[in-house]
């Protein structure tokens, strides 16, 4: 890149002093990033010797603080928010069974809001202390806060009959406002044991995390905070070494991350370049201050001129959130499609045939994206475009363990560790390349001509690879039996014998050759031998279950380092527990073979020359809103939302109060509305917004789709 590639905005911010901190700010799609990586490029022939800090915030956030670490000799493990989920359960399970100290002392009530439904309590507690971690609220300090917000808002409660507050709460919980000081004091004294449950559940866990070495993301900053905070000599030997800072996305970041900029940079940031736009913010309820990262800034450049969306989706990006600024809006180039299905399915085969639209005119596959607020349930959309000969990568919230594909190649290894797991051997016989008949497996799971036979089979000839304590004689394991010692073989028809045999024969091969090489070889023999490919080679089919086996057998190498003499049953357990997680993610390569499906937030920093967003619906995009069972406030305290114990209505007092006085609601529709604006601007050619079924009227949600229907913005095609 020269400095001719740049605008006048572009190049002042790239000349901007290395002896302060800037800020280079700007809607999406007005260069920051470019401007950023040739400001780092200026910083790297100024500071030749310097190993700067450079790329989207967060993660670069994450690699200061491990070096943090490091540098201090902190010995410790990362893991991610799923092994943390693990370890904060295993924390609670004291607290579920009732054995804290607390309550046998009758110190604190276990009747508390969000405690009956366990799940629930947990999950909520979990995202709270991720929360209260990423703004540097420890646990003593959250109980402090809480039980001094307590005692503020009941020591003077606000006006509960207000005819405001009145007339915004739902009828369904108006009971909720009729509350007597006798009721207000009964809810306090919750509040107080909740919060006091909260606080020790809080401590437990982190403690925990550190007495094991184990590091989430987030713990990882926390603890290189401390560290650096504690230790100024450390933070400027690092600073020494990396020099400066080039930023991007620096919206995202929250309490701790500038913190710990802060220890290292000091506390003018100097060197430090911010580049990011408040109004893209997706992490706000994650605990992200663009407010604060911005106003950190000694200089702030503004870019302003549009370099990547056409102006038919400025135009819409600009109506959705009502910005008074309007682009030159003659002769607009068609570049913004709507369109409302019938169903899901029919929306499906309408985007999919708009990409192999897109395709025809030259465009690579890999410059074209569907973005969703969540990719967890995507397969229809998949489908279509399989149909057509597309294939496609899944990044986000997608869980490859889930994946139809995944699930058969899984099935293969549980196959050989535990043949009587039934629900997977079934899976092995009715998929290519086995396809059993319905009759046939029902004769597989019946008992042969002479029962008497496995009755007196020693117990090591049982089941080989699993340990004895899984064996048991009264199970029932005719299935198992019959497929890997052939007891009904005499029985099946011709086709049906040779395939069940080969089976056995292949399965008895893996079991000879696992432990005589590594793990994750086997693996990869297992599935060569035993999937069939879906599709012809080259197909479509048949490239995505490729890239499907292929994340699949990387997030299985990335599990094992983490454990040290696993077996295989041990990697097969944990990854039955990474199944029924929501927290497992993916990514994607950006092979130009594949058009990419994505969620927003994996879409975060990319741009595509054509982009579908698709799902527009309410509840879908955007998400419905459901309040945690309990909020937390520093004003407020903890917010609980069930109201338990001797009462009258389903909802506590206060949280009607705090969902009114907080607008909670309305910022969490305004960071969907965000999360949109930011898919739409992520197009540098032409963008195509989907939904189907009726549309709602947008009262709880908005309806996006419509507000652009209804508009007829230049350069918007209603198909």
């Amino acid at each position: 890149m020269t400095d001719c590639d740049l605008t006048i905005e572009q190049r002042a911010a790239v000349e901007g002093s290395f002896e302060a901190c800037i800020a280079i700010i700007g809607a999406p799609g007005t260069g920051k990033s470019r401007a950023l990586e040739a400001r780092r490029a200026r910083a790297q022939t100024l500071f030749p010797r310097a190993q700067p800090l450079a790329g989207d915030a967060s993660a670069a956030i994450g690699i200061l603080a491990w070096s943090v670490l490091r540098a201090a000799n902190a010995a410790s493990r990362p893991i991610d928010d799923v092994d943390a989920a693990q370890v904060f359960e295993a924390a609670a399970i004291p607290l579920l069974a009732l054995e804290w100290d607390e309550f046998t002392r009758l110190e604190i009530d276990p009747e508390v809001p969000g405690l009956r439904s366990p799940a629930r309590f947990l999950d909520s507690a979990f995202r709270l202390f991720g929360k209260l971690r990423n703004a540097g609220i420890a646990p003593a300090s959250f109980l402090e806060d809480s039980l001094a917000a307590a005692t503020a808002f009941y020591a003077k409660p606000p006006n509960f009959a207000h005819p405001e507050l009145l007339h915004a709460t739902k009828d369904t919980y108006r009971d909720s406002l009729d509350v007597s000081d006798k009721e207000l004091a009964r809810q306090h004294r919750r509040e107080i044991d909740l919060s006091k449950i909260l606080a020790k559940l809080y401590r437990t866990y982190v403690d925990r995390l550190a007495d094991s070495g184990l590091l989430t993301p987030t713990e990882a900053v926390a603890r290189a905070l401390a560290l650096a905070a504690g230790n100024p000599a450390l933070g400027a030997t690092l600073r020494a070494e990396i020099g400066y800072a080039c930023l991007d996305d620096a919206q995202e970041l929250g309490a701790n991350d500038l913190a710990l900029l802060r220890a290292i940079f000091g506390d003018e940031l100097t060197g430090v370049t911010f580049a990011g736009d408040a109004s893209s913010t997706l992490g706000s309820f994650r605990g992200a201050r663009p407010e604060a990262t911005f106003a950190s800034a000694s200089q702030t450049f503004m870019l302003r001129s549009q370099v990547r969306s056409p102006i038919a989706l400025e135009l819409a990006a600009r109506q959705l959130c009502a910005s008074h600024e309007k682009p030159d809006a003659r002769d607009v180039e068609p570049a913004l499609h709507v369109h409302r299905a019938k169903s899901p399915q029919h929306e499906a085969v309408t985007i999919a045939e708009w990409v192999r639209a897109r395709l025809a005119e030259g465009t690579p596959a890999n410059r074209i994206a569907l973005l969703f607020r969540s990719v967890c349930d995507v397969h229809a959309y998949e489908s279509a475009l399989l149909d057509r000969e597309i294939p496609s990568q899944t990044g986000g919230d997608f869980n490859v363990f889930t994946d139809p594909r995944a699930l058969d190649a899984l099935a293969l290894l549980w196959n050989v560790w535990d043949p009587f797991r039934h629900d997977w051997m079934l899976r092995t016989l009715s998929i290519p390349p086995m396809a059993l008949s319905d009759s046939t497996l029902a004769l597989l799971c019946s008992e042969p001509s002479d029962a008497q036979t496995t009755l007196l089979l020693a117990e090591a000839d049982a089941a080989p690879l699993v340990r004895p304590s899984r064996w048991d004689p009264k199970r029932h394991v005719r299935l198992g039996w019959n497929v890997t010692r052939g007891d009904r073989d005499a029985d099946l028809n011709a086709i049906a014998r040779t395939r069940v045999r080969h089976f056995r024969d292949l399965r008895n091969q893996w079991i000879a050759a696992l432990g005589t090489q590594p793990l994750d070889r086997w693996i990869e023999r297992v599935w060569n031998d035993g999937l069939a490919r879906a599709g012809a080679p080259g197909s479509a089919r048949a490239l995505a279950q490729e890239h499907i086996l292929a994340s699949l057998h990387s997030r299985l190498c990335a599990l094992l380092p983490a454990m040290p003499g696993a077996t295989l049953g041990d990697l097969l357990e944990s990854v039955a527990l990474r199944a029924e997680s929501t927290l497992e993610t993916s990514d994607t390569n950006g092979d130009e073979r594949f058009v990419r499906i994505l969620s927003i937030d994996a879409a975060r920093g990319l741009e595509f020359d054509h982009v579908v967003i698709a799902d527009a619906r309410a509840g879908s995009f955007p998400r419905w809103y459901v309040p945690d069972t309990f909020l937390f406030s520093p004003k407020y305290g903890i917010v609980p939302k069930d109201n338990v114990g001797d009462a009258t209505a389903s909802r506590t007092a206060k949280f009607t109060y705090y969902m009114h006085r907080s607008k909670a609601r309305d910022h969490y529709n305004a960071q969907e509305r965000r999360a949109f604006i930011y898919a739409l601007r992520r197009a540098r050619k032409s963008a195509l917004v989907t939904a189907s079924g009726r549309a709602t009227r947008g009262v709880t949600a908005p309806e996006f789709l419509e507000e652009l229907r209804a508009v007829r913005l230049p350069g918007t095609v209603v198909i």
